[in-house]
């Protein structure tokens, strides 16, 4: 299946091949990188807040695909949940999945994840299988990519909440093992969810200039 960028298209079911994953690919007119989600525990490809982001994503001329990670079977054992490994690998097939697509095979690509797949998010980034522009992390567990942080050359932004208690520090010293362009944001008056009013704006606004700054 082939896209054409200057066209665009509208959102559309998808099945990454070989891992028999389901995605939701948005291409709008014109689209400048290629953004992946990676969405957190108990989430997927129809993740609301995550959809949000997405949809203004677009508005800025970024082509977004929203995947599940684990197929219904996987789900229904825990750890796969909290395996960063596994669904690091998941991530890298998608993104190797979209080069593959003639359309996409020189868009830049940025990994936005939430929660544990944020680690999994800067892992995959680690690997560079394919290489990515840029990762944004939502109220993420990056300290769950472990050794693999200080292997991140993609620069990497942090979004917490102020009211996220502990994920502040885990976000913190995960800043601190970072040795690429990195910048850790605290949106004020969020918790872990960004569900205060406005709040979520704010991580729109941030993730999109930061894209829009390293996918070239």
């Amino acid at each position: 299946m082939t896209y054409d960028i200057s066209e665009g298209v509208q959102a559309r079911e998808v099945e990454i091949q070989l891992i028999g994953l389901k995605a939701i690919l948005t291409v709008p007119k014109n689209a400048t990188a290629m953004i992946i989600f990676a969405h957190g525990s108990g989430s997927g490809r129809l993740s609301p807040r995550n959809n949000h982001v997405a949809a203004a994503l677009r508005e800025d001329g970024f082509a977004t695909l929203l995947l599940d990670l684990l197929t219904p079977e996987e789900e229904q054992d825990r750890a796969n949940v909290f395996n960063i490994e596994l669904l690091a690998k998941r991530l890298s097939m998608a993104a190797s999945w979209v080069r593959e697509q003639p359309a996409f095979s020189e868009i830049p690509i940025g990994y936005f994840g939430a929660s544990t797949g944020a680690g999994a998010a800067l892992v995959a980034a680690a690997r560079d299988e394919p290489q990515v522009a840029a990762v944004v992390s939502r109220g993420g567990r990056p300290d769950m990519a472990g050794t693999w942080l200080d292997k991140v050359h993609a620069p990497t932004l942090l979004i917490v909440g102020s009211l996220d208690g502990p994920v502040i520090d885990l976000n913190k010293e995960a800043y601190d093992m970072l040795q690429c362009p990195k910048r850790l944001t605290i949106i004020n008056g969020a918790r872990h969810l960004f569900e205060e009013p406005g709040t979520l704006e704010e991580v729109i606004v941030h993730a999109s200039a930061w894209f829009s700054a390293h996918c070239d």
